[in-house]
C-alpha cells in the first residue's frame, strides 16, 4: 500500500474544516460588530425614549390646560344679587327679631309707663332691629359681590376670561348691597322716617 495515496484524502478534509471555522468566526464577528453598532447608535433606545417623552408631554399639556373654572365667582355673583334683594325687602329673620323686641317691650311696659317709653320699647326697638338685620344682609351682599369681581385677580389664572354676565350680576349685587346699607342706616338712626312723638300720640 502506497503511503502517499492514504494521506491525500485527509488534507482536503482538514482544509475544509479550517474554512468552515473561518466562516463561522467571520459570521460571529459580523453579528457582534452589528450589535455593538446598534448599541452605540442607540436607535432602539432613542425610539422608546421619544415615545415616552411624547406621552409625558401629552400628560403635561392636559394638566396645564386645567385652570379655575370660574364656578366660585359665578356662584358668588348670584348669591350677592340674592342677598341684595333680601337686604332691601327684608327676611323672615328680621321679622322674628322684630316680633321678639315687640314682645319684650310689652313686657317691660306692662306695669305702666309713659307714652314715649311705650313707643320706644314696643315700636322703636322692633323698628331698629329690623333695620339692623336688613343692613347685615345688605353688607354681606356687598362683600360677596366684591369677591366675585376681584376673584380672577387672585390665585391661578383662569383658562377663559370671566363671563360678562358674572360681572353684571356681581355689580348688581354690589349696587343692591350699597343701597340696602344706606337705607338700613337711615332707618336705624331715624334719618329717613322718625319715630312718632309722644305729643302727637297724646293729641
Amino acid at each position: 500500500m502506497n503511503p502517499t495515496t492514504s494521506k491525500t484524502p485527509i488534507a482536503p478534509t482538514a482544509e475544509g474544516d479550517h474554512e468552515e471555522k473561518v466562516a463561522d468566526h467571520l459570521d460571529e464577528g459580523a453579528i457582534e460588530a452589528e450589535g455593538e453598532r446598534a448599541v452605540s447608535d442607540g436607535s432602539g433606545l432613542d425610539a422608546d425614549a421619544d415615545r415616552d417623552s411624547d406621552l409625558d408631554h401629552d400628560f403635561e399639556d392636559d394638566d396645564s390646560d386645567r385652570g379655575p373654572s370660574g364656578l366660585a365667582a359665578a356662584a358668588a355673583a348670584v348669591v350677592a344679587a340674592g342677598l341684595g334683594v333680601v337686604g332691601l325687602t327684608g327676611a323672615w329673620t328680621g321679622r322674628v327679631v322684630a316680633e321678639r323686641e315687640t314682645l319684650l317691650g310689652q313686657m317691660k311696659t306692662a306695669s305702666g309707663g309713659s307714652v314715649a317709653r311705650q313707643i320706644s320699647e314696643i315700636y322703636g326697638d322692633a323698628w331698629h332691629s329690623t333695620a339692623l338685620v336688613n343692613g347685615l344682609f345688605a353688607l354681606l351682599a356687598l362683600l360677596v359681590g366684591v369677591f366675585a369681581l376681584v376673584r380672577p385677580a387672585f390665585g391661578a389664572p383662569a383658562k377663559d376670561p370671566q363671563p360678562g354676565w358674572v360681572r353684571a350680576v356681581a355689580t348688581a349685587g354690589i349696587a343692591l348691597g350699597v343701597l340696602g346699607v344706606l337705607i338700613s342706616v337711615g332707618m336705624y338712626f331715624d334719618l329717613i322716617v322718625a319715630l312718632p312723638a309722644a305729643s302727637a300720640a297724646a293729641g
